[in-house]
């Protein structure tokens, strides 16, 4: 099957399934965030894997504002839960946005610490889907106060593979990820691995060794992850950070195609080059600059077909800007 993995027919969204997805989104009083508009926000922008599109409802201001991802366990302990109450809410008065993904345990009293001063929910599935259902009242509280976000088309149900992605946005969104509990294996230190891939700062919760959920955190500090007891261990590294002074890449990219401008290329001559892409590609991570190299086409047409894929389902997007076949 991986042998003629890229042999496979490729399903693309249609004109009209396209302008039905909008139309739905537009509906749930979401919008879109294009990667090279001027609203996309600072820190993803940067990152080489940053999703093409964001798909929002809420406050979007927040984007532009500092942020840090707190992550932790699902079966938070109840000392864990107040503790990250507690540091939310004052790391929200001191304008910081909290960023978490709207998990049970650690990430909703995340949340639910922060909700006062806004707060960043990235879902792991389409804008409309709630997930896990005990969080429905929290989840429109966040559209009400804060932001939710996703990279997914709406309707999309959250499956396992959609949660590493989430996850590398949530730390890409922050300037830093703090972990409060998480066990040696677990999606938090998933987060955590992105965040210093990414150049962010990691902190880490520390607790009794006695306790699996405190395993992950305390290893996090020995591989030199900043303690933290307190909101001010945080404010210390964090505050005067660059990332809101560093621009954002601009790209060529202008997916309305106005009058003057060339257009795409369309019927069979997008079909030669879709097909130069999927033959190159793989079940194994490729870089796009390798693809942009050997198939000869433009950047702009090589992210436009990149990003048809992923909309259809069959493209993964890996760290170090590579992407894969499904």
């Amino acid at each position: 099957m991986a042998k003629n993995a890229g042999r496979r027919k490729i399903r693309l969204y249609s004109e009209s399934q396209t302008d039905r997805e909008i139309d739905q989104t537009l509906t749930a009083r979401a919008s879109y965030c294009f990667l090279g508009d001027k609203d996309y926000p600072v820190p993803l922008a940067n990152l080489p894997d940053a999703p093409p599109v964001l798909v929002m409802l809420g406050d979007q201001t927040l984007l532009q504002k500092a942020s840090l991802g707190i992550v932790g366990a699902r079966n938070a302990s109840a000392a864990g839960k107040k503790f990250t109450r507690a540091i939310a809410a004052e790391l929200g008065g001191a304008d910081i946005i909290i960023t978490s993904g709207l998990a049970r345990g650690i990430d909703t009293a995340a949340h639910e610490g922060s909700l006062d001063y806004g707060t960043i929910a990235v879902v792991a599935g389409g804008i409309d889907i709630i997930y896990p259902p005990e969080n429905e009242n929290l989840y429109h509280q966040i559209t009400e106060q804060g932001l939710v976000v996703t990279e997914l088309p709406i309707g999309v149900k959250p499956q396992a593979r959609h949660f590493p992605q989430r996850n590398r946005i949530i730390s890409g969104l922050s300037q830093g990820v703090l972990v409060v509990e998480a066990a040696l294996r677990s999606g938090s230190l998933i987060t955590a691995r992105n965040a210093a891939e990414q150049g962010r700062e990691v902190f880490s919760v520390p607790g009794s060794p006695l306790d699996p959920r405190h395993r992950g955190t305390n290893d996090l500090i020995r591989q030199g992850a900043t303690l933290v007891e307190s909101a001010k261990d945080v404010l210390e590294v964090i505050q005067g950070s660059l990332f809101q002074q560093n621009p954002a890449p601009q790209l060529d990219l202008d997916l309305s195609h106005s009058a003057g401008e060339t257009p795409p290329p369309k019927g069979e001559e997008l079909a030669e080059a879709r097909q130069k892409l999927v033959t190159l590609m793989g079940p194994t991570p490729t870089e796009v600059d390798d693809l942009i190299r050997e198939t000869g086409l433009t950047a702009a047409l090589v992210l436009t077909i990149l990003l048809e894929l992923e909309i259809a389902g069959r493209l993964e997007r890996h760290v170090g800007n590579r992407v894969a076949l499904v």
